[in-house]
């Protein structure tokens, strides 16, 4: 069983019981969330594609925790000013494993 879910305007590909990243949410480690933004549904010989979403079909996933990225690196430069700026940051994201479709 495969999936396509819209989560924080972006779309993802989940799997059952597969872990995946994605963007940061605001909820603590273990909670349940409930996904109804389901964009494409495949299990088996079943196929069902929403218009926008899947109408009645519930996926529920369990928050893992919280992991960081890789470094991204912006690099700022202006050619005959002498101004070189190197900054970096690391996108934290959640991990999260779809447990059942309903």
């Amino acid at each position: 069983m495969y999936s396509i879910i819209e989560l924080n305007n972006k779309q993802y590909m989940v799997e059952l019981g597969k872990p995946v990243l994605i963007d940061k949410l605001d909820v603590n480690e273990k909670d349940e969330i409930r996904i109804d933004k389901v964009l494409f549904y495949r299990n088996d010989n079943d196929v069902k594609v929403g218009t926008p979403y899947v109408e009645g079909l519930v996926l529920s996933a369990k928050v893992l925790g919280t992991v960081k990225g890789k470094k991204v690196r912006v690099f700022k430069y202006k050619r005959r000013k002498d101004y070189r700026r190197t900054i970096g940051t690391r996108p934290q994201y959640s991990r999260i494993i779809v447990e059942k479709a309903q």
